[in-house]
């Protein structure tokens, strides 16, 4: 059978330079040339007297984001950072991060109570005119998928 899934399909494939942050108000403060999600899932292991198999259960999971931020639309992380360090505290941010389909669909996630976490580019150079910063962090709060990426169909 013919496989009619999106990705076999050029209409809904992306460019890679689609994704934005929003702020917590919605407007677009970054586009991002690099956006990545992931959630780390830890299990504790367990055995039943009398059973071979070892067993787990859920222990905890954790959020992280990463992304390199191109300075477009705001420098408004990069302020959040400085000035919390001058004053000996962390930036918490609440994040939107949006991937357009070409077929005008959108897969939206809100991010809450988002935290620095590692290394972040404070100050950087290379060739070329873009300013780019890499930013990690750790989101405290499970993300909420708002909208899901469509195929059109």
């Amino acid at each position: 059978m013919l496989n009619t899934s999106s990705a076999a399909d050029s209409r809904f494939t992306r460019t890679g330079k689609d994704g934005a942050f929003y702020n917590d108000n919605g407007v677009m403060v970054a586009s991002v040339e690099t956006y990545k999600s992931t959630v780390n899932f830890s299990n504790a292991s367990y055995k039943v007297l009398g059973d071979m198999q070892e067993h787990v259960t859920p222990g905890s999971y954790k959020v992280s984001l990463s992304f390199t931020e191109l300075v477009i639309e705001s420098d408004e992380f990069f302020t959040d950072i400085m000035d919390a360090m001058e004053a000996g505290d962390s930036p918490r941010w609440n994040f939107q991060g949006a991937i357009q389909g070409r077929n005008g669909s959108e897969e939206r996630i809100m991010y809450r109570d988002v935290i620095p976490d590692g290394d972040i580019d404070l100050h950087n150079l290379s060739v070329g005119d873009n300013i780019k910063r890499q930013f990690n962090c750790t989101v405290n709060n499970p993300p909420k998928l708002a909208s899901l990426l469509g195929t059109g169909r």
